[in-house]
């Protein structure tokens, strides 16, 4: 793969000269991409075999930092890529992902596989106590010595053949079921053409549904594109059951109806290939070789906790579930509860106990403001940092906002990007990116995108959301906070390279800010007025915090235990139907899975199929334990404070993967995870 003069001068040939080293969106073309990853990994393979070919003693300084400064295009390209890919993709992007997946495979491997760098790396492994690292140094060495061994370093040569072709098929099944979900949710957008279906709808969302069926050349109808999860945010205002039960069904089964897009066989097959990989690395399931690396250690830790929290849900399900149906028999429903019905009746029932409506909210929750005089107002008070939007960095798509992050001291700290509404070619759900990771070694200072699904309200209407988007704002802005704040030397430890268990509890510990008396009152104010939310509809929405929780826990807890299920079966009972599986699963499980079913279901469970997250789901869970242990620290100790804040940000969300993630939390709180702190912030007991 040489480099050819066309490809040396593309957009990511040299370090970008915007802020940052930002991606020049503006120059970057769909068809620079492959050109660019493929050159990428051409130059890196001939910059790794040059330093595993190196005649001089393997030293940390001409083997690991060379490793760490290699591949520089490459990354830039993938980073790039990996945003657009799944933020605002097209054919042409979807074809090259295709073509670049086992390219990609087959390039790590090379490297991993490769036995004369393994022999350095095992070298300096072996004599590390010699060396004089530092604490970075020592875990970094450690880092690349198990992922080496972890890749099938230690493996015989022809085991190594047969790890090469799983890795393969792996990357193109990934992919596969990356696509046929996006195009099944797509197709899955539910359509109705007599507006009296959507009854319950306010004028604004009405008017939405009436864009987005004109949008997919539908006009006169009215449409609802899916969320990523099972339940969909309208079954909670929708007054027709009969229409709540067909965008149930819709969300239910969009993977599942026979066709193309149909992703059934692609999970068999995905479940399949990871159990052989787990054999033949020395793991008897993919749960077993996943968690090794996590702060729960083991598939027991992981099942052991997710376990002792079924009991105490089952019964809040129980309890709520009869409250929900006392309510259908007062209205003289003269049906049984059903999954469909739990949103719309809960939503009635918090009417009624806490007199608390969403839309009564919503007009003091404008998207922008809430960023600018609620997120960044709340990491301002903790922090000191600043923010000052550039409208002169180029974007990938027209509807993002860039901010430029600085010091309390006003040194230049990172660029924060921001891509908030839903569309037809983005993944769903919210997520954190990085398109340059800061690294002392190399120079650079972190830029750090935010990415949701929210619904873009119609031409000329204001940008006003639910508070549960206010939370996926200030959660996806904690993973950011952990990337901005990064201080590592080495690009591999930096900001949020940690473990599945651990990255997730920085951004749930930064959803508690949006209440918080002071940061609330700086973002709550009305769109037109500009008048603060009343107090009296401040406390009925804390009042309502822990309302409902049978079903938002239930849901999570529900999809970690089937995670867990698919990747604890071994090679001599894989499943051969997804649906039963799934079934047997969810009923081990004593959860009330009739009426609040998995937040994701088997057949569009993105995170452990196409995301990063496969035996790893059940981390939302236990970094929800870690976050609450380290928020009733900061209860405990004043609360909002800058010099909590510093503390914070000095032991843990500065550190990246420095420390071991246990002792980084006892530095910081002085005792090792508690499960009480989760089930009182859920208003659950054991």
């Amino acid at each position: 793969m040489a480099i050819t003069p066309a490809i040396s001068a593309g957009p990511f040939a040299q370090r970008s000269s915007l802020p940052y080293e930002a991606p020049p969106f503006d120059r970057i073309r769909d068809a620079d991409y492959q050109p660019a990853i493929e050159a990428g990994m051409a130059e890196s393979l001939t910059e790794v075999r040059r330093i595993a070919s190196n005649p001089a003693p393997p030293t940390f300084d001409n083997t690991i930092v060379a490793l760490e400064r290699q591949g520089e295009m490459l990354g830039r390209a993938q980073r790039a890529f990996g945003q657009v890919t799944q933020a605002n993709t097209n054919p042409t992007l979807q074809a090259e992902q295709a073509a670049l997946a086992p390219k990609l495979a087959a390039y790590g491997d090379a490297i991993h596989l490769d036995p004369k760098l393994f022999g350095r790396i095992k070298s300096l492994h072996d004599r590390k106590a010699t060396l004089k690292l530092d604490a970075e140094q020592s875990m970094l060495l450690d880092q690349y010595y198990t992922d080496f061994v972890r890749a099938g370093a230690q493996l015989s040569a022809g085991d190594q053949a047969t790890l090469r072709a799983l890795n393969r098929d792996l990357s193109t099944a990934g992919i596969d079921f990356r696509q046929r979900l996006l195009a099944a949710t797509k197709a899955g957008t539910f359509v109705v053409s007599d507006p009296k279906l959507f009854a319950g709808l306010t004028p604004g969302e009405l008017e939405a549904a009436a864009r987005d069926a004109a949008d997919r050349g539908m006009a006169g109808k009215y449409a609802l594109p899916l969320q990523n999860t099972t339940g969909q945010p309208a079954m909670q205002s929708l007054n027709v059951r009969q229409t709540r039960q067909a965008l149930f069904n819709q969300s239910w089964t969009r993977a599942e109806k026979g066709d193309a897009n149909d992703t059934r066989a692609t999970i068999l097959k995905l479940i399949a290939l990871r159990t052989k990989k787990a054999n033949l690395l020395g793991y008897r399931t993919w749960a077993d070789y996943s968690l090794a690396e996590q702060m729960a250690k083991t598939p027991d830790a992981a099942r052991g906790f997710l376990n002792a929290l079924d009991a105490p849900v089952a019964a809040a399900q129980h309890t709520e579930a009869g409250e929900l149906q006392q309510l259908i028999d007062a209205d003289r429903g003269g049906f049984q509860l059903q999954p469909w019905d739990w949103p719309y009746y809960a939503e009635r029932l918090r009417r009624a106990r806490f007199n608390l409506d969403e839309n009564e909210t919503k007009p003091y929750l404008e998207i922008w403001n809430v960023l600018e005089n609620g997120v960044f107002f709340a990491a301002n008070q903790l922090y000191g940092i600043t923010f000052k939007r550039r409208t002169d960095i180029p974007t990938y798509h027209p509807d993002m906002r860039v901010y430029e992050v600085f010091e309390a001291n006003g040194t230049p700290l990172g660029l924060a990007y921001f891509d908030y509404w839903k569309r037809d070619n983005k993944s769903g759900g919210a997520w954190m990116n990085s398109f340059v990771p800061q690294s002392k070694l190399l120079g650079t200072r972190p830029v750090i995108s935010n990415t949701a699904n929210f619904t873009k309200p119609a031409p000329g209407q204001p940008a006003l959301i639910t508070f549960e988007d206010v939370r996926t704002m200030f959660h996806e802005f904690g993973h950011g906070l952990h990337g901005l704040f990064a201080n590592q030397t080495y690009p591999t430890l930096s900001g949020t390279a940690v473990a599945r268990d651990f990255v997730e509890f920085p951004s749930q510990f930064n959803e508690h800010w949006a209440l918080e008396p002071r940061v609330l009152a700086h973002y709550a104010r009305h769109y037109q007025t500009g008048a603060p939310m009343p107090q009296a509809l401040v406390d009925k929405i804390k009042r309502a915090e822990k309302f409902d929780q049978a079903y938002s826990f239930g849901e999570t807890l529900a999809a970690a235990q089937l995670d867990m299920a698919w990747h604890s079966v071994g090679v001599d009972n894989l499943p051969s139907d997804a649906d039963a599986f799934e079934a047997q699963a969810l009923g081990a499980t004593g959860l009330d899975v009739a009426h609040v079913p998995p937040r994701y279901r088997s057949s569009y469970f993105a995170h452990i199929w196409g995301s990063g997250y496969a035996a790893g789901y059940y981390a939302y869970l236990w970094t929800d334990m870690i976050q609450e242990n380290i928020y009733e620290w900061f209860q405990a100790h004043g609360g909002m404070t800058r010099e909590n804040g510093q503390r914070f940000r000095d032991l843990v969300l500065s550190r990246g993967h420095t420390q071991d993630y246990n002792t980084m939390f006892r530095n910081m709180v002085g005792h090792d995870p508690e499960v009480a702190p989760l089930l009182r912030k859920h208003g659950l007991t054991q």
